[in-house]
């Protein structure tokens, strides 16, 4: 099997990216790589799996430099462009690395955390001037990246792929989706989750297609280049639809058929990273003719189920384990083997170990199977309450919640309590203009719920704590509850 540089002189001419910093061939991502490595090597013949973290906006320069480290035998530690300074060195730190690698404009970012480590802080344009050298070969099984986990339940983690991983995990994608060379993407998701990085990225350039990076997401910057760009897949979290939806519906009629019409020249629209809401996925059907293809993955796996490209897609249901995966249920929790699981959390021997059941890599979420089909119950850390004696589902309580017409966004989440064992308490977003009592919320759930899994507690917020990726950090609700007055 051919790898991904091999596959990339296949389509030396066709268009690879475009973004902020121009538009370039696979040729040019090629040539700009090597040159990349040779300044990374700096008069080395291999870094052998040294750890080189690198902050670069999307664009030719991210993709150069995360091509580069690889093909110099570094493991590439993208860093996100929206961390603070004492997030950036903490990556640095646990990933133990020994390269830090900018874009011009982004060096000061990281010119404290070098100067403090006395690390090399290597930018990109001295990378590209640094004479050709010879590149080493790599072995299928070297380490190829680590990202860090979004913390959503604990610090932040390390998860390391090697090649072989990161190929198995484009191949299944390719594979279920029917990439191809002809396929053109438009990506705004963060390129230092699994998302973009795998998914988009890596899943375009494995395919031979094409792929735009933006600097960020902005709806109406979106729903342009949707309308312009003849795209044929689009992917982005639940969140990114919420607000592409609310767009659209405060254009005029001509700008709205326009957008629709855009969507329907798609042949895939994909949601993920956290749970869709019914409700949206009918919204979105509505209004772009797509019924959004989820699935379920995470950092350490790649993607494991996906609803079917050609077929019934079920709403509020992950489907069935994508090509080259394994998954199974154990007491109630979901368990994942295959080529596309991780190697190893860096540095947390012990963590790793915890992680692992007889080969089978163990999630952490819980879910059910119905007619074939999974249905992620959620986190059983955070997501799985036991009140009054029952186990019952947070996310399974806010896809009902979401149907009360005052009510925007919510979290649920379970609080101790010395009666209940927890209380189900929801954090609300209302719609502009309305107002919500706790009773009145009872007393509608009570046509919808089971008593015990009707809140007992409420609070009305501005928003949602959030990660990069739109999912709501779960933890940072339930100090909302905890605080006196609350």
């Amino acid at each position: 099997m051919k790898t991904l540089f091999a596959r990339a002189k296949d389509f030396a001419e066709r268009p690879a990216l475009s973004g902020p910093d121009g538009a370039w061939t696979y040729r040019e991502l090629l040539e700009r790589s090597e040159r990349t490595a040779s300044g990374l090597l700096a008069g080395e013949k291999d870094l052998k799996e040294a750890r080189v973290a690198f902050l670069a906006p999307p664009g030719l320069g991210y993709a150069a430099l995360q091509w580069g480290v690889w093909r110099a035998g570094g493991a590439a530690v993208p860093l996100a462009l929206s961390h603070p300074l004492p997030e950036l060195d903490y990556v640095v730190s646990d990933s133990g690395a020994s390269v830090l690698a900018a874009a011009p404009e982004l060096a000061a970012r990281l010119g404290p955390i070098a100067k403090a480590r006395g690390l090399r802080l290597a930018l990109t344009n001295d990378l590209l001037a640094a004479p050709r050298r010879p590149l080493p070969r790599l072995k299928r099984t070297r380490r190829a990246l680590i990202l860090y986990t979004s913390g959503t339940t604990s610090k932040p983690k390390g998860v390391v792929t090697t090649h072989a991983n990161i190929q198995a995990q484009a191949q299944s994608l390719v594979t279920a989706w029917e990439w191809s060379a002809d396929d053109r993407i438009l990506c705004f998701l963060p390129l230092h989750h699994i998302h973009g990085v795998i998914n988009v990225l890596t899943c375009a350039l494995w395919s031979g297609a094409f792929c735009e990076l933006l600097p960020a997401f902005d709806a109406d910057r979106v729903w342009e280049r949707v309308r312009e760009g003849r795209f044929t897949l689009f992917m982005a979290v639940p969140t990114v639809y919420q607000r592409l939806a609310d767009a659209w519906e405060k254009a005029p009629p001509d700008r709205r058929k326009a957008l629709s019409s855009a969507c329907g020249r798609m042949r895939l629209m994909v949601s993920g990273s956290a749970a869709l809401p019914v409700s949206l996925l009918e919204r979105w059907r509505d209004l772009s003719g797509h019924t959004l293809l989820e699935r379920y993955g995470m950092t350490e796996i790649g993607m494991a189920l996906s609803n079917p490209l050609h077929g019934e897609r079920l709403p509020g249901k992950v489907g069935s384990p994508l090509p080259g995966m394994e998954v199974r249920l154990v007491d109630g929790e979901i368990e994942v083997r295959g080529p596309n699981v991780f190697l190893e959390y860096w540095g947390k021997p012990e963590a790793t170990k915890a992680a692992f059941r007889d080969g089978w890599f163990r999630t952490g979420d819980a879910a059910v199977v119905e007619g074939g089909a999974y249905r992620i119950l959620g986190r059983s850390s955070v997501d799985i309450l036991k009140t009054g004696g029952f186990k019952v589902s947070a996310i399974e309580i806010e896809e009902a919640l979401r149907e009360h017409p005052s009510i925007e966004e919510c979290a649920v989440v379970g609080i101790e309590d010395p009666e209940w064992g927890e209380r189900v308490c929801a954090a609300l977003v209302l719609k502009a203009g309305r107002s919500l009592t706790l009773e009145s919320l009872r007393a509608w759930g009570k046509e919808r719920l089971a008593p015990y899994k009707l809140p007992s507690r409420m609070l009305a917020l501005p928003s949602l704590p959030r990660n990069a990726m739109g999912k709501v950090v779960k933890p940072e609700v339930s100090k909302l509850f905890r605080q006196p007055g609350s």
